[in-house]
């Protein structure tokens, strides 16, 4: 039997081994299908970062379908079932790096995309693509990069959907309507070193952080609310020492990280770190990395009809969470954008085997373009 036009263009992408930051022409094969539908192409490379940016209509609203052609390595070969950059079926699974994350998705919005301009060749306001090949690196020249090149024109996306890989057990099952804050904090604190049979010409700086670790570890952030759940302190490195067992040592490095709701912002909880280690008299340099300010799509006519997309197709209405980690649309809600991430069941992301059940892949096509009838025609 003859591939679908979304398990085609979904293999397509999947046998070009596009390891972040390479991209292995998979924006140009999607720069392609756009333009020939109408699509204004506008390639932006930043650094080793290939980004492209496709826009259809000049009116508004401006909707934007927004995910990445990077994945992360694929690790040993020989512990895969098949070769991961060989699209294999088994059993109604399209096996490959990317299956999930996100090829899968991007090759339902463009088929999705155009099935809707073909039904609806005047419709109403503007359908875009933002599309990096660094969402699974360091996202510096990446969708940030982009935004900032939009804002500084006044090109403003109203609604976007992020491809990621947002249900857990069906397809469709859980839309991500916002996401939480990250925020780390790489901490030294100095002593002095000595031998440890004379501590009293030695100061040790793990003794003295001790109390104020224990109290950043116990203190209470806030209650979160209806979509988030508390902000939560973690400390994810920890390094003192020589490695001698009789040298105190003469500092201690700590890296820690939040992730916080909407109740909370960046500058209050620096504040509070601050505050809490200093109340313990530590001689400390901190410095910290701002990861992603937290967003949150709230109840409206774009989150309802991403809702009613997903019933038309699987007649059950999705859960509407914030869990997981970070994503680009982080990037794209700074703008005042409404975001919800839309994509595969996660279950096998960035493992060997990975895979998405290609009747997913059908059904995913499906609620995009629902979503497109509903938004614009």
């Amino acid at each position: 039997m003859q591939d679908s036009p979304v398990l085609a263009l979904a293999k397509d992408l999947i046998s070009r081994p596009s390891v972040t930051p390479l991209d292995c022409g998979c924006q140009e094969l999607m720069s392609e299908r756009l333009k020939a539908i109408g699509f204004d192409i506008e390639s932006m490379v930043f650094e080793d970062t290939t980004n492209f940016w496709a826009r259809r209509g000049s009116d508004g609203p401006l909707f934007c379908f927004a995910g990445h052609t990077d994945v992360v390595p694929a690790g040993p070969s020989e512990a895969w079932h098949t070769s991961p950059f060989e699209p294999t079926i088994i059993n109604g699974y399209l096996h490959g790096r990317g299956a999930a994350d996100m090829k899968g998705s991007l090759a339902a919005m463009i088929v999705a995309t155009e099935r809707f301009v073909v039904d609806f060749p005047k419709h109403k306001g503007s359908i875009s693509f933002l599309i990096t090949s660094d969402e699974e690196g360091p996202f510096i020249n990446g969708t940030t990069r982009v935004v900032d090149t939009l804002m500084a024109r006044d090109e403003i996306i109203d609604m976007c959907l992020v491809g990621e890989p947002s249900s857990t057990h069906s397809i469709g099952d859980v839309v991500k309507v916002g996401r939480r804050g990250s925020l780390t904090g790489d901490l030294v604190v100095k002593g002095i070193q000595g031998h440890v049979a004379y501590p009293h010409l030695a100061k040790n700086p793990v003794h003295d952080a001790a109390p104020a670790l224990a109290e950043l570890a116990a203190s209470h952030w806030d209650n979160g609310n209806e979509f988030f759940p508390p902000t939560s302190f973690q400390i994810a490195n920890i390094e003192a020492g020589t490695g001698a067992s009789n040298v105190i040592p003469g500092e201690l490095k700590v890296q820690f990280n939040f992730r916080y709701s909407t109740e909370l912002t960046d500058k209050e909880i620096v504040a509070r770190v601050h505050s809490m280690l200093d109340a313990h008299g530590l001689d400390y340099d901190l410095t910290w990395t701002y990861n992603g300010q937290p967003f949150l799509t709230h109840d409206g006519e774009f989150r309802n009809a991403v809702s009613s997309a997903i019933s038309d197709v699987t007649k059950t209405p999705p859960e509407l969470l914030t869990t997981g980690g970070t994503s680009d649309g982080r990037f794209i809600a700074k703008m005042g954008t409404q975001v919800v991430e839309l994509g595969p069941v996660n279950a096998t992301i960035h493992k060997v085997n990975e895979c998405v059940k290609v009747s997913d892949l059908e059904q995913l096509c499906d609620m995009y373009y629902q979503l497109l009838k509903r938004l614009f025609s």
